[in-house]
C-alpha cells in the first residue's frame, strides 16, 4: 500500500508549481473564456463574470475553433476511426476484417449513445484556451462515461518520455454526496461528524492516479493494476478508496507544448495581448462615441438656473439681455482612427485562432486545381497541432473506450489469431481524409498523365491494379463491408479464366473440325477430278 503522506507531499508539489499557470488561466478565462473564469477569483454563484469585455471578437474565436476541431476529428456525424492490424498480412485475413469492422461499429454505437459528443467539445475548448484538456473515461453499467474536469481541479506529471502517467484531481464535494459516493463505514469519523450535523457542507477530496511501482502482476485484483487509484480526505490525510485501473483513465492532451514544460499552450495565450489591447480600445471608443452623441455642455458660472434639462423639449432659464448660452464641449476625437486600429487587433485575434484557415472555404468559380491546394494550405498550417492531438487524445482515448468494451463482453470474440496481437487505429475522420487527399489527388494526377502514353509504352506493365485499388479505398476510408472479400475476388477470378479457358477449348475444336472438314472436301475434289 501506498504512503498516503508520499501522495499527499507530492501533489502539494505539483500544486505548488501551478501557481503561475493558475494566474495565466484566470487572465485567459477573465477575456475569452468567462463562464469558467473560477481559477484564482472563486465567485459566488450566478455573480456576472462578462464586466472585462467590451469586443465578442476573442469569443466567438474561440467557439469557432473548437467546434471546428469537433467537426475535423471526432464528428458524430460519421465514423471517424477504424480498428485495423499492424501486420498487413494478418489484416487481409476475411475472418479478421469482419471482426474489425463489427468492433468498429460497435464503438461507434457506444460513442454515440453515451455523453461523450458534449464532454469532448468542453475538451476542445479547454484546448484551445487553456492548452490542456483532462477527460476521465470510465465505464458504468455496460455504457461508456465521459467527464472533462475543470483546469483548477486537475495536476499533472509525465515519465521520461513526456507522457503524462500521473493525474491528481482535487475538487470539493458536499460530505451527503462524499457518503453516497464511498460509503459511510469508509469516510472517516471527519466526514461522517459533518454528515450528520452539516450534510451539505464541502469537504476537499484528492483524486491520485499514478504508476503502481509495488504489484504482483500475476494477482488480478483492483490493487495490482498497473496504474494506482486513491481517493484522499484532504482534511484528515486519510485514504477513504483505493483500487487501480488497467490503464490510465484519463486523457490529458496538450495542444502546444514548450521544451521543459508540463502544461500545454494554447492560440489564446498567443492571441492575449492583442484581446486585452481590444478591449480596452473598445471601452474608450464606446466613451469618445459616447461625448461625440450625448457631449459634456459648457455652462457659464452665472445667469443661468440649474438643474440642466438635456431631455428633448426640455426648458432652460437664463436672465434676460445677457448673450451666455450652453454650449457643447468638442473634444476631437478622431473615432474612425480608433475603429481602424480597432480591425487590426480583430485580424491579430483571428490569424491567432485560425480563422482565415478555417473559413478559407471554395467558391463557385474556382478550379479542383485550386480547390485541392487550398486544402493543403489548411492543413499544413493546421497539420502540426492536430498530429499532436491525434497522438495524446484520440489514440489513449480509443484505447480506454477498447479495453473496456472488451473487458464488459461489449464486443464480439476475437478470432484465435488475434490472441496476443496488438490491434492497430486508423483515423477516417474528416481531417485525416483531408489529409491522405493529397497523396490521392497525386496518384490520380499520374494516371491521367501515364494512361494516354499506354498506346505507346508499355505503362500498364508498371501499375499493380490490385495495390492501386486497395490504396485509394483505404486512403479514402471506404467502408470494408462496401468492397468485396479478396477470396470472392479469387473465386471470381477463377471462374472467369475457367469460362475464357473453356471457350478457347470450344473455338479450337470449332476450328479443328472446320479445318478437317475443309480437308475432307479437298480431298473429294481431288479424287472426283481424278475420275
Amino acid at each position: 500500500m501506498m504512503d498516503v503522506k508520499d501522495i499527499v507531499a507530492r501533489f502539494e508539489h505539483i500544486e505548488g508549481q501551478r501557481d503561475n499557470w493558475n494566474n495565466h488561466y484566470q487572465e485567459l478565462a477573465d477575456y475569452m473564456l468567462p463562464r469558467k473564469a473560477d481559477i484564482v477569483k472563486k465567485r459566488s454563484r450566478g455573480e456576472k463574470k462578462m464586466e472585462l469585455i467590451f469586443d465578442g471578437t476573442a469569443l466567438q474565436s474561440v467557439d469557432l475553433l473548437s467546434s471546428s476541431l469537433h467537426g475535423m476529428l471526432t464528428s458524430g456525424a460519421s465514423a471517424w476511426f477504424h480498428l485495423t492490424m499492424k501486420d498487413e498480412e494478418l489484416g487481409r485475413d476475411e475472418e479478421v476484417q469482419r471482426w474489425l469492422e463489427d468492433s468498429s461499429q460497435r464503438m461507434m454505437r457506444a460513442f454515440t449513445m453515451s455523453n461523450f459528443e458534449t464532454e469532448v467539445h468542453e475538451m476542445y475548448v479547454d484546448l484551445v484556451v487553456f492548452g490542456t484538456g483532462c477527460m476521465f473515461v470510465e465505464m458504468e453499467n455496460n455504457t461508456l462515461r465521459f467527464s472533462t474536469r475543470h483546469v483548477s481541479e486537475f495536476y499533472v506529471a509525465e515519465d521520461q518520455f513526456g507522457i503524462v502517467d500521473t493525474v491528481f484531481r482535487k475538487y470539493e464535494l458536499s460530505a451527503r454526496q462524499a457518503v453516497q459516493r464511498f460509503g459511510i463505514d469508509n469516510v472517516g469519523t471527519f466526514i461522517q461528524r459533518t454528515f450528520k450535523t452539516k450534510p451539505d457542507e464541502e469537504v476537499t477530496i484528492l483524486h491520485a492516479v499514478m504508476p503502481r511501482k509495488d504489484r504482483d502482476p500475476s494477482k488480478k485484483d483492483n490493487k495490482n493494476m498497473p496504474f494506482a487509484s486513491m481517493y484522499i480526505c484532504m482534511e484528515t490525510k486519510m485514504i477513504i478508496a483505493e483500487s487501480g485501473f488497467q490503464e490510465l483513465p484519463y486523457v490529458v492532451p496538450r495542444f502546444l507544448k514548450a521544451t521543459g514544460e508540463v502544461m500545454g499552450r494554447s492560440p489564446a495565450m498567443v492571441a492575449l495581448p492583442d484581446v486585452k489591447m481590444l478591449n480596452l480600445m473598445s471601452k474608450t471608443i464606446i466613451q469618445a462615441a459616447q461625448k461625440m452623441i450625448d457631449p459634456p455642455l459648457l455652462v457659464p458660472d452665472d445667469g443661468f438656473l440649474l438643474p440642466i434639462r438635456t431631455q428633448p423639449g426640455g426648458l432652460n432659464f437664463y436672465r434676460s439681455g445677457s448673450r451666455d448660452t450652453i454650449t457643447p464641449l468638442n473634444t476631437g476625437a478622431n473615432i474612425p482612427i480608433g475603429l481602424q486600429m480597432e480591425e487590426q487587433r480583430r485580424q491579430a485575434i483571428r490569424a491567432a485562432f485560425f480563422v482565415d484557415q478555417l473559413l478559407s472555404g471554395t467558391t463557385p468559380n474556382m478550379t479542383a486545381t485550386e480547390v485541392i491546394q487550398r486544402q493543403e494550405e489548411r492543413m499544413r498550417v493546421i497539420g502540426p497541432v492536430l498530429g499532436r492531438l491525434m497522438n495524446e487524445m484520440l489514440r489513449p482515448l480509443i484505447d480506454r473506450a477498447f479495453a473496456l468494451m472488451l473487458r464488459a463482453e461489449m464486443l464480439s470474440v476475437p478470432p484465435e489469431v488475434l490472441q496476443g496481437v496488438d490491434v492497430d487505429i486508423e483515423y477516417v475522420s474528416p481531417l485525416a481524409r483531408a489529409q491522405k487527399s493529397s497523396s490521392v489527388n497525386g496518384v490520380i494526377r499520374a494516371l491521367e498523365i501515364l494512361m494516354p502514353l499506354a498506346q505507346s509504352l508499355p505503362v500498364g506493365d508498371h501499375i499493380n491494379p490490385d495495390g492501386l485499388v486497395n490504396y485509394l479505398t483505404e486512403s479514402l476510408g471506404v467502408p470494408k463491408k462496401v468492397l468485396k472479400p479478396q477470396s470472392a475476388i479469387d473465386e471470381e477470378r477463377e471462374e472467369r479464366a475457367a469460362m475464357q479457358q473453356e471457350q478457347m477449348e470450344r473455338q479450337m475444336e470449332q476450328e479443328d473440325v472446320a479445318t478437317v472438314g475443309q480437308a475432307a472436301q479437298a480431298v473429294r475434289m481431288v479424287g472426283a477430278n481424278e475420275q
